[in-house]
């Protein structure tokens, strides 16, 4: 069964039952301050989660792209990829269910789903329910042991392959903050000859070795999180599960990796042609790596990140020259990752139509690679003289962070001199620049907001304002690009290939404040999206919301000055904004500007 086909099955079977299917959120978070990009499915609808009406209802599923990174250096293993597809299916504090299908939506019928769709040979999956083991909450000071969901489960599969696990396991939340809850997790053998009936700590030993594969999760969310501790019940209860899709894939077709399954074998295949490498097990873990990061890299700038030394941009230049550094090492000439980018819009153009220009995406991955290999020059003219005196834990890291050296290079390098690196400063260094770029994280935004206090959410409308001025001033082709939003100030990236002048600045300013001044009533309507587009409603964010999407307008119907995609909050009128002051406007990224400003 080919992934496409998993996918298509997934989605089908959940929209027989009830549930609306949306397509995929971009991978830069709109509504979620704690990350750079949406790191798992149900990161687009947390504003849902927490009681916030969804255009489309109650019942959601979709395949939602994602990006993780944390894990990077893990990447040429069995399971992990920075990029991957989550399979997702929804209740929204369902209490009742549509056209007489089930009687409810909590756990007894999202453990009854999952495993439906994991065996059932008609509409599912097809695996056999001899392989499977599951793991349920056992219980804490935070929530009680979830006995209902292990009843259920008896149902389905024998009781002593149903295990009670902590919460480090069996407790799932987007982060510090936000809705969180118990799951049940299933796994499922994928040992030659199955491994039966095993005790608890058979079982954990079998789940170290990777002979049982986590393949899905049910996450029942009723709790809320707040600065790492749960506060308590929220006011609805949610179900929110996930299967990755290339971890599934693996599984149904039997393979041992997720880098044998259909996506990455084409990859995988490309590389070996534009290469010239002996199969070695080093050589296998370098391949993996350019297929895993090139296949990232190109869904990245498809959904408009752009290499830099900040932000997204910082993570895709780090993929990117990763790629290039064990690409070289595989012998491919230069130049040649561009060709990798058309192989991945082939196989996902079809699920994921903005990845058609590929002549594009593939011009952002030569320029990089181009503005790299000057610099890998002046890197290596810097590392000669740096192993003179050996190379210490700070050096390792300037040449990191200055040069874009990985530190396997760097040890590489190192190695060919005889000389050692003091790792273990190396990696003190670099923890503290990740702890530094958590904290900025941390910074990003609810709808573009740091917080949802007063101040965020006039920044937040005052955003509206200043994107269609600009529209007015420079063009219909400025579009948001990305905010980020204090109760300090609001920051805006925004598409336009030159910088302001003055003029146009004051000009932008000036239709701000007369809005504000005419003190325009601010609401919203949940609308068809085929409706919005005809009213002219403006933004980049319409594909994540489905048929139904929700639009904010300022000023009435004759009035009317802004109509935009967004999940808000906003205020109620103009006049609540105070006087707008546009503090600093400069280049952002390639063909992007940024305006910073405040509300006085």
């Amino acid at each position: 069964m080919t992934s496409n086909e998993i996918r298509k099955r997934f989605l089908a079977f959940f929209e027989k039952r009830g549930h609306a299917v949306l397509p995929s959120a971009p991978l830069v978070p709109e509504n979620d301050p704690s990350v750079l990009f949406n790191t798992a499915g149900m990161q687009p609808l947390v504003p849902y989660l927490l009681g916030q009406e969804h255009p489309q209802g109650r019942r959601l599923a979709d395949a939602q792209k994602c990006v993780r990174t944390v894990d990077i250096d893990e990447i040429g293993d069995n399971t992990h990829a920075t990029f991957f597809e989550m399979l997702g299916n929804w209740s929204l504090g369902d209490p009742s269910a549509p056209d007489g299908i089930g009687e409810g939506y909590f756990k007894k019928e999202a453990i009854a789903w999952s495993f439906e769709f994991l065996t059932s040979r008609e509409e599912g999956l097809g695996l056999d329910p001899k392989r499977l083991y599951v793991t349920v909450f056992e219980g804490d000071e935070n929530a009680p042991k979830d006995t209902e969901s292990f009843e259920i489960w008896k149902q389905f599969v024998p009781e002593n392959r149903i295990y009670f696990m902590s919460a480090k396991s069996n407790w799932w939340s987007p982060g510090d903050n936000g809705p969180s809850g118990p799951d049940t997790e299933m796994f499922y053998d994928v040992t030659e000859n199955g491994l039966g009936d095993l005790t608890k700590e058979e079982y954990m030993a079998a789940d170290d070795r990777q002979d049982v594969v986590e393949i899905w999760n049910d996450v029942f969310m009723e709790y809320e999180k707040k600065d790492g501790k749960v506060i308590g019940k929220l006011k609805q209860k949610n179900v929110d599960t996930g299967a990755g899709l290339e971890r599934v894939s693996m599984v149904v077709n039997g393979k041992k990796t997720i880098f044998d399954v259909d996506f990455f074998v084409s990859i995988r295949e490309k590389i070996q042609a534009l290469g010239n490498f002996e199969r070695t097990k080093e050589n296998e873990k370098a391949e993996r790596i350019v297929a895993d990061h090139m296949r990232t890299a190109t869904f990245l700038i498809a959904d408009g990140v752009e290499p830099s030394n900040r932000d997204q941009g910082y993570v895709l230049r780090r993929l990117l020259r990763r790629s290039i550094r064990f690409a070289d090492a595989l012998h491919l000439p230069a130049g040649k990752l561009q060709e990798i980018v058309q192989t991945v819009s082939e196989m996902y153009r079809e699920q994921y139509p903005n990845l058609e220009d590929f002549e594009s995406i593939a011009g952002v991955v030569q320029k990089e690679e181009e503005k790299f290999r000057r610099t890998l020059k002046d890197g290596l003219k810097q590392f000669e003289k740096l192993s003179a005196d050996g190379i210490s834990g700070e050096d390792a890291f300037n040449l990191y962070q200055s040069f874009g050296f990985p530190i396997e290079m760097t040890e590489d390098l190192a190695r060919e001199k005889n000389i050692s690196i003091d790792r273990e400063s190396f990696d003190h260094a670099f923890r503290e620049h990740q702890d530094k770029s958590r904290k900025g994280a941390e910074q990003k935004f609810h709808g573009g907001l740091a917080d949802h206090s007063e101040m965020s959410v006039k920044y937040h409308t005052a955003t509206h304002l200043l994107h269609q001025a600009l529209r007015d001033v420079l063009g219909e082709h400025v579009f948001q690009k990305g905010s980020n939003i204090t109760k300090e100030r609001l920051r805006f990236d925004f598409s336009h290939p030159d910088k302001m002048s003055d003029e146009e600045k004051k000009r932008v300013e000036d239709l701000v404040n007369e809005k504000i001044t005419a003190a325009l009533p601010v609401f919203y309507e949940d609308i068809p999206l085929e409706e919005a587009k005809k009213r002219g409603a403006i933004g980049l964010f319409e594909e994540k919301y489905g048929d139904k999407v929700r639009v904010y307008q300022i000023g009435e119907a004759d009035g009317k000055y802004s109509l935009e995609f967004c999940g808000g909050p906003h205020v109620k009128n103009t006049s609540e904004l105070g006087h707008f002051k546009i503090k600093k406007e400069e280049a952002s990224s390639a063909g992007v500007r940024r305006i910073k400003a405040v509300l006085e």
